[in-house]
Parts: C-alpha cells; sequence; structure tokens
C-alpha cells in the first residue's frame, strides 16, 4: 500500500519557528533574533521564554509582569480620581498601612529577582557563540544595561516604600487622639530647640502656631516670642489651675524660672518631681510630653484657639532636612555670625568667638547655613530672629515640591526621622497631604506677637493680641451696599 504524499495545503507536521528553532548557520538572522529576545524582555518580560524557551518560566513571568502593570495602572488611577484613598492606604491606615508597604515591598524586589533571572535566560537564548561581529558583544552589553537601569529604578522604588513605612513608623508610632478642625482650621504648635540639651536643660528656641484652613489650605504661622511674659493658660488647663493670673517666675536653689513663654516647660515638667505627669497623665501615651502639653494651653490662651497637635523640630536635624532638599533659597539683609560665645563672655568682638559668617546677599544656604541663620541672635534681636526663622520655614515648605521629594525621598525621609517628632494622627496624614498641595498655591500669612505689630513687649494687651487672630483668620466679609 503506497502512502499518498501531502496535498499543498497541509501544513507541515514541523514548522520553522526562527525564535525557537533558529538556522544557526545564518549569521544575520541569528543576530537579528537575539536583539529581538533583548527587546522581548525589556518590553514584556517573559515573553522571550515563551516565544523561544521554558515556557513556564515564561507563563510566571508574563503573568508577574501584567499582574504589575495592572497595579501601576490601578495606583495611577487612585492617583489621578481617588487620591484620598490611595493615601489611606499607603499612609492612613496605621498598622493596616504599613502591611500594605511590606506587601509591596516584597513584590518589588521579588520583581527585581525574577526580571534578574529572566534577563541572563534570554541572554543564554541568544546563543551568544552563534552571533556575529558587533553584536556578539553589543546585545549582552545593552540587556545588562537595560536591567541596570530598569531594575534599578524597581529596587528604588523598593527602598523608598520601605523608607516610608519606616519613618510613618518612626514619627507616627504615637499619636494623640483625631479631632475635627476647630473654627474651620486646624492649629498646630511648631516648637524648635535643641534636644542635645538635654532633658532638664532644653527649652523652646522657636515657638508658633500653625493655622491651616481646612478647606482652602490657606496657612497663617504665629510667632510667639520665646520672651513673652505671663501668658495665660487656656481654660480647664491643669496650669491654669496653678497660675489663674497667668504664668508667673519662681525663683529656687534647686531649680527656678522666669515667667516667660520658653520657661513653661520648666515649671510644667522639668521642676517637678513627677516631670508633670499628675498635670497631665495622658501625654506620653499619646506622643507628647507634660511640658509641651503645658506650652500648648499656654498657645492657646495666648491666641484663643484650639491647639490639639504639636510638632517638635530637633535643630541638630534641621540641617539634614535642608541638605535632604538640595538647600533653600535666602536673601541675607544683614551680616550675621555663626556659633555663639563662650559662657560669662562679656567682650563686644564678635570675632572673638565666631566660627564663621553669613554673608548679605541672595545664596542657596546649605544645612549648616540655614542652622545658624535660624539661630544667630548676638548681634540682633528676637523679633529679628523670629523672621528669620519664619523665612525658612516658607522657603522649606516651596522647596517640598513633588520632583524634589521623588529625586530625593530617602534623604527626606531619613532626615525626617531624626527631625521631627509629633502627636499628629496617622489617620489624618493624607487630609493634611491634600491641604499641604493647596498651601503651595497660595501666599502664606504671617503674624508676629512683636511690636511690629502693635504687641508690647513687656506687657502684652492678650485681649488684643485674641482679637487680631480672630481677624486675620476669620476676616470679616464685606456687605454689599445696597442699590436706592
Amino acid at each position: 500500500m503506497t502512502l499518498a504524499p501531502p496535498r499543498a495545503s497541509q501544513r507541515p507536521l514541523i514548522e520553522t519557528r526562527p525564535l525557537r528553532h533558529p538556522d544557526s548557520s545564518d549569521p544575520g538572522m541569528m543576530a537579528k533574533r537575539g536583539w529581538w529576545l533583548v527587546a522581548l524582555n525589556l518590553v514584556l518580560p517573559g515573553s522571550a521564554q515563551i516565544l523561544a524557551g521554558n515556557r513556564r518560566l515564561g507563563r510566571f513571568g508574563l503573568g508577574a509582569t501584567l499582574v504589575a502593570w495592572l497595579l501601576v495602572l490601578v495606583t495611577a488611577g487612585l492617583a489621578l480620581f481617588a487620591r484620598p484613598v490611595l493615601l489611606w492606604f499607603t499612609i492612613g491606615g496605621g498598622f493596616f498601612s504599613a502591611a500594605v508597604l511590606t506587601i509591596v515591598q516584597v513584590l518589588l524586589v521579588g520583581y527585581v529577582v525574577l526580571w534578574i533571572v529572566l534577563t541572563f535566560d534570554a541572554l543564554r537564548l541568544v546563543r551568544l557563540v552563534k552571533v556575529p561581529g558587533v553584536s556578539r558583544l553589543a546585545i549582552p552589553v545593552v540587556a545588562l544595561v537595560l536591567l541596570g537601569l530598569v531594575g534599578g529604578g524597581t529596587a528604588y522604588a523598593a527602598t523608598a516604600v520601605g523608607s516610608v513605612r519606616s519613618t510613618l513608623g518612626s514619627i507616627f508610632g504615637q499619636s494623640g487622639p483625631s479631632v475635627e478642625p476647630s473654627d474651620g482650621y486646624y492649629n498646630i504648635l511648631l516648637l524648635g530647640a535643641d534636644s542635645g540639651d538635654g532633658r532638664d536643660s532644653m527649652r523652646f528656641d522657636s515657638i508658633s502656631v500653625v493655622s491651616v484652613n481646612a478647606d482652602t489650605g490657606a496657612v497663617t504661622i504665629t510667632g510667639i516670642p520665646r520672651e513673652l511674659p505671663n501668658a495665660p493658660f487656656s481654660d480647664g488647663s491643669p496650669m491654669q489651675e496653678l497660675y489663674p493670673d497667668g504664668f508667673e517666675g519662681h525663683s529656687s536653689s534647686t531649680c527656678g524660672w522666669n515667667g516667660w513663654m520658653n520657661h513653661v516647660r520648666n515649671a510644667a515638667e522639668v521642676c517637678r518631681e513627677d516631670h508633670g505627669t499628675g498635670l497631665y497623665p495622658d501625654a506620653d501615651a499619646h506622643g507628647s510630653a507634660p511640658g509641651i502639653e503645658a506650652t500648648k494651653d499656654a498657645a492657646e490662651g495666648v491666641l484663643g484657639i484650639e491647639i490639639p497637635y504639636y510638632v517638635f523640630v530637633d535643630m541638630h536635624g534641621f540641617a539634614e532636612l535642608v541638605d535632604a532638599l538640595g538647600g533653600v533659597d535666602i536673601n541675607v539683609t544683614e551680616r550675621l555670625p555663626k556659633g555663639g560665645p563662650p559662657e560669662g563672655w562679656t567682650g563686644t568682638d564678635v570675632n572673638e568667638w565666631a566660627i564663621g559668617w553669613i554673608e548679605p546677599g541672595q545664596q542657596r544656604m546649605d544645612g549648616d547655613t540655614a542652622q545658624w541663620y535660624a539661630r544667630s541672635r548676638y548681634t540682633t534681636d528676637d523679633w529679628d530672629r523670629m523672621k528669620r526663622q519664619r523665612e525658612l520655614q516658607e522657603a522649606i515648605l516651596a522647596q517640598f515640591t513633588p520632583q524634589t521629594v521623588l529625586t530625593r525621598f530617602n534623604e527626606v525621609a531619613a532626615a525626617g526621622t531624626a527631625l521631627i517628632s509629633t502627636d499628629l494622627p496617622s489617620d489624618k496624614l493624607p487630609e493634611f497631604f491634600d491641604l499641604m498641595l493647596k498651601a503651595k498655591e497660595q501666599p502664606v500669612t504671617t503674624i508676629e506677637l512683636t511690636p511690629e505689630f502693635g504687641v508690647d513687649e513687656h506687657q502684652p494687651d492678650y485681649a488684643h493680641i485674641r482679637e487680631m487672630i480672630t481677624q486675620s483668620l476669620h476676616p470679616p466679609t464685606e456687605t454689599p451696599t445696597p442699590q436706592p
């Protein structure tokens, strides 16, 4: 019996597939095939293996790639159309957010490892010994460079996610109760001091209150002089019971204080046997301290507004943040010394102790220069120093652009953990993030409780101060004149 030859319309039992079954004797085809495999590995990792290698590995790699693209698209969609949801998942959900970030970091690291495996397997499939001329060297070089660029970017994203998780855990590990805006504002006490001075000697060198409009994001910063005398305390404060007529000085051979604003902490915490726990028993559990809570109550009494939260800025870490942001732009109006005189110095020549000078003019300040710009006070007065501190606050806010944060994310996050402590609750972070973006689009209003704003530095009129703050935060609306 004779078998009939196959009809011309029938497909051959074995097809020629150049990617999987190349003609290794054709140098041009082998080079072209090698470049195709490298391109497929870049555009759609796993597809090179499906077409030319281990299909099981290829299906796994392709599936992981498609899932990764799906997650990227979902994240982009949330960022564009449901940003509060994305922010809650990543930074506002407490333990849940930490778990989400951990999973994302593990997935990113796993995908980098998978991409490395797929790249080297794709190079194996190229059969470089059969590739002629320049392509034999160029193909692996291009493949490894692309692996370094794309894989390195993914690895950086993984470290950035880890930085977010560790930063949030470090700064917002303990927090106060979440509260709604007070009269349309979130008011935050901003404190600056050298934490390295020690528990018994640290005083707040910078005291201000940041009021953020809960609808528009408009920011008002009120500077409170550290030497403001006889501050009243808010109603219901345990310090008001001790000082019903305002904060007073106290002399003691062991631990005394004067009646200035920056000595409230001494009276409430440092100079008490219980370190203030009897006055503010819940402070530590909420990520605060009795001295900080007492200063909040004093600021509330001075300004007549509710201040539920604080942010403490360590001046030793302040320089790290400025450097992490790439510096800040400041126009210096007068020559200022760096450093401070030794204890007991009574001379007049600043050059005896100055370790350097900040010269007048527009300049890009690094962290060390910015720190001394905020602290220098021996050739000027406290009012001038308050203005400079407010300048730096506004300059740093302006420097927090998405581009800066993305390109220097790990540096900024690392500086933040060394710089800041706060009782802001993590579930408020998404809302505060949105308000910060709104704040960048409008000017910052500054109020200083100084003679320039009509405040007597020796005998402040606190009723006048409270009225001034009310008028600034809630300006009267003009009533249209009725037409006759």
